[in-house]
């Protein structure tokens, strides 16, 4: 499992985003439990319970060991260190941002031109290489002055063909240039995707 991918951090917002997932991590964290355990402390139904570790389980939060008859439950404090820390870089936050309500397409582009932050290539269509660039735009902060170097460390961690990007987003209105000063426009400034 690769923490960085947008689905993953996805998965993980979601689950995070549940009161009673939320409380069952805190106990998990203490020590391991068993689904009737957790049913009585959380005051939930064992099927509750069960459908909750499912979500936790499926993005490997959860350890099971089995005795007997029983399945026991601890939180898996490495993966879940590994994701949040993922999840919580500023980087990952604003990519987060792009790909949370991405259409089939674009998430169909991420997976094919992304492997992790890092751009595979830049896409021949102009429709697919919008999305990495506006993906990449969200790197940048409106309202702030950029310098062509500072513009390039941004990029060069995504792909090492900074000059095409930059004048391909420059191209798109999505960066303004002014006397080697860069900086980022509202989106409502943007070429239009179906160009």
């Amino acid at each position: 499992m690769d923490p960085q991918r947008p689905e993953i951090m996805l998965q993980f917002c979601k689950a995070m985003a549940d009161e009673s997932r939320l409380k069952m991590v805190g106990v998990l964290s203490g020590a391991e439990h068993s689904v009737q355990q957790l049913a009585s402390m959380l005051s939930l139904k064992e099927p509750t319970v069960s459908h909750h570790l499912a979500v936790l389980k499926q993005l490997e939060l959860v350890r099971v060991r089995a005795d007997g008859n029983f399945r026991w439950y601890r939180l898996n404090e490495e993966v879940l260190g590994k994701i949040s820390r993922a999840v919580f870089r500023p980087e990952n936050i604003a990519r987060l941002a792009v790909t949370a309500d991405a259409s089939g397409f674009e998430r169909k582009v991420f997976d094919n031109f992304l492997d992790g932050d890092r751009l595979i290539e830049i896409p021949v269509s102009y429709k697919k290489r919008l999305v990495i660039l506006k993906w990449l735009a969200g790197f940048f902060e409106l309202g702030i002055s950029y310098s062509e170097a500072q513009v390039n460390a941004i990029l060069k961690p995504h792909h090492h063909d900074c000059a095409t990007l930059r004048r391909e987003m420059v191209g798109c209105r999505m960066l303004t240039r002014d006397k080697g000063i860069y900086r980022r426009n509202p989106e409502s400034e943007w070429r239009d995707a179906a160009k």
